[in-house]
């Protein structure tokens, strides 16, 4: 059975309106975990390269390409396990691999860390999925926006015009792309916020001056919708 979301809204709609009241650079981007080759749409392109998940999100973001990835095109360790394409590397368990890069005082310090990163069940994901929402041919799982504080700050106030509260994040600068904003949201079903990461700085086009977040696909109809309001609300800067 192919895997779809029973409520269906117009993709194509929601882009436009992000895109417009965010002034956002780029698309946001339709990323789906793909559990069977049976559930990749017909006719869709697999991608040739061997890149980062954050890089192809920055691929469907920029430069609005549709694809599909399977484990061989995934050349990051650490997202590839978080997205549950793989398992867990010995030095990524360890912790080795993130104190050899000198981003921990201790190995115990990474292994505290690496132990609460977000991951999806490893092996249970067949392939990643990703277009710009306005183009995509699936049914995502997660919508990916790239922003400026400013723009997030939009998103935060639509995530609570309904029913109010407070905004959970949960990041540890590692893994950010993969892992707190696909992983976590999956996980978890509420929307997440991250600072980026080396890598997706480095490697997928995020900007000094943006952040990343991802929203699970229930959630874009009533975000959509808020942004609207509150964006026009008395005292919206």
């Amino acid at each position: 059975m192919q895997d779809t979301i029973r409520t269906r809204f117009d993709y194509a709609e929601a882009s436009k309106i992000l895109k417009e009241t965010l002034n956002l650079d780029g698309s946001p981007v339709a990323f789906k975990f793909c559990k069977t080759a049976e559930d990749i749409p017909e006719g869709m392109p697999h991608i040739s390269e061997t890149v980062r998940h954050c890089q192809m999100v920055g691929m469907a973001r920029k430069e609005g390409k549709i694809f599909y990835a399977t484990l061989e095109n995934h050349s990051c360790m650490g997202g590839s396990w978080a997205l549950g394409l793989r398992e867990l590397t010995p030095s990524l368990k360890s912790g080795e691999f993130y104190y050899k890069l000198g981003k921990f005082e201790s190995w115990p310090a990474c292994k505290r860390t690496i132990d609460r990163v977000p991951h999806v069940e490893s092996l249970t994901t067949h392939a990643t999925l990703y277009a710009p929402l306005e183009k995509t041919p699936f049914d995502p799982t997660i919508v990916l926006i790239v922003a400026k504080p400013k723009a997030m700050l939009k998103l935060a106030q639509s995530h609570l015009y309904r029913l109010g509260g407070r905004i959970t994040s949960n990041f540890s600068g590692i893994q950010s792309v993969c892992s707190d904003a696909c992983a976590q949201v999956y996980l978890s079903g509420t929307p997440n916020y991250s600072l980026g990461c080396d890598g997706s700085r480095k490697f997928s086009g995020i900007e000094d001056g943006e952040m990343v977040m991802g929203i699970p696909i229930e959630m874009v109809p009533e975000i959509v919708a808020s942004l609207k309001i509150v964006t026009g609300a008395a005292g919206s800067s």
